[in-house]
């Protein structure tokens, strides 16, 4: 008896290593220190020494059950951005810039070419956001998960100087709600999607006509990373008041989560461009309005606040950064939360 014959297959992960070195390399900031190989990943911060008072921002998240798609097309090259996105959108809504990024595979069987298909995902989705993929782990769990499955999660850490936080807390009536576009359903709401179609390849290989796709590619579209539009819309001189990323919950739990006591957000459904997708799910689920937006996106990846005088000059830098944006609503004096019009 030894390991491999236990199921676990060491060999295989030093060949997924060696897989994947030149993608990890591409993502390399100054500011790392070291490579590939080592026990943790080390990060300089003395480029950071001449902010007042830096804070580190940081964030964990996965793809949840989108992967079983991955599985059922055996297409694995697009599931790491969406790994990276969960967690990057996340910490740039505070206003911090990802520094790095380290991920996490769970696998029943470590296929080394499977799995350098996830990494250069995730690779991806690091050059998109601009941080470093330090390191990371593949661990192969026999008897636990099917041979052919795996998870996927990541963790991400940003920077940002405490006085350039976004928090809300200046969010005043007036204030202008602008929303940029998602590419889909992104990485929410596959627990329902998978109940709405058959999870087979003869389903997501059928094409549909107002998809102008395979229902399987269009789902398997990366979540959008949006590191970069909010970036340059602060480099520009916006005053960005409050962000949301439009995650599992949709409008309804999302957008109250920027808010401060004493506003609310008002956003009118025909403000923008709704993907096909989600009235193809609708129709398909047989579901009610309020449910689908109290669980997807809707075609909003991420809600913006700024004042009214800065909208023009926000949606010009949203724009420039390859994102589409569009005025979904306002900020109003009443009882926090949102309402949908």
């Amino acid at each position: 008896m030894d390991y491999r014959k236990a199921g676990v297959d060491i060999e295989a992960g030093y060949r997924s290593v060696e897989l994947i070195k030149d993608c990890v390399a591409s993502t390399k900031r100054d500011e790392v220190i070291g490579g590939l190989g080592g026990f943790a990943g080390a990060f300089s911060m003395a480029k950071y020494k001449s902010m007042e008072d830096p804070v580190l921002v940081s964030g964990t998240d996965g793809c949840g059950t989108k992967v079983k798609l991955a599985f059922i097309m055996d297409k694995h090259d697009t599931i790491g951005i969406d790994a990276v996105a969960m967690c990057v959108n996340d910490i740039v809504c505070g206003g911090a810039e990802p520094l790095f990024f380290l991920d996490y595979i769970a696998c029943g069987k470590n296929y080394p070419e499977k799995i350098a298909s996830i990494v250069k995902g995730v690779a991806e989705g690091c050059r998109q956001s601009g941080c470093s993929l330090v390191g990371g782990e593949t661990a192969e769990h026999p008897g636990l998960m099917p041979e052919d499955e795996y998870d996927l999660a990541g963790f991400a850490v940003g920077i940002v100087d405490r006085k350039k936080i976004i928090d809300g807390s200046r969010l005043a009536a007036g204030d202008v709600l602008i929303g940029l576009a998602s590419t889909g359903v992104h990485s929410n709401g596959f627990s329902l999607v998978r109940k709405i179609f058959d999870m087979t390849p003869e389903s997501l290989n059928e094409y549909y006509d107002e998809l102008g796709g395979k229902l399987g590619d269009v789902m398997l579209t990366p979540t959008r990373i949006y590191v970069k539009a909010l970036q340059n819309a602060m480099a520009a001189g916006v005053d960005i008041k409050a962000v949301s990323h439009i995650t599992g919950g949709g409008f309804y739990e999302n957008v109250p989560r920027m808010l401060k006591e004493g506003v609310r957000a008002v956003i009118k459904k025909d403000s923008y461009d709704m993907p096909p997708i989600f009235d193809l799910m609708k129709k398909r689920g047989n579901l009610e309005e309020k449910m689908m937006y109290n669980t997807f996106n809707m075609g909003i990846g991420m809600v913006v606040a700024v004042p009214a005088e800065d909208a023009d000059k926000a949606m010009s830098s949203f724009a420039a950064a390859g994102d589409k944006a569009y005025i979904i609503g306002s900020v109003e004096a009443g009882e926090k939360g949102v309402e949908l019009c």
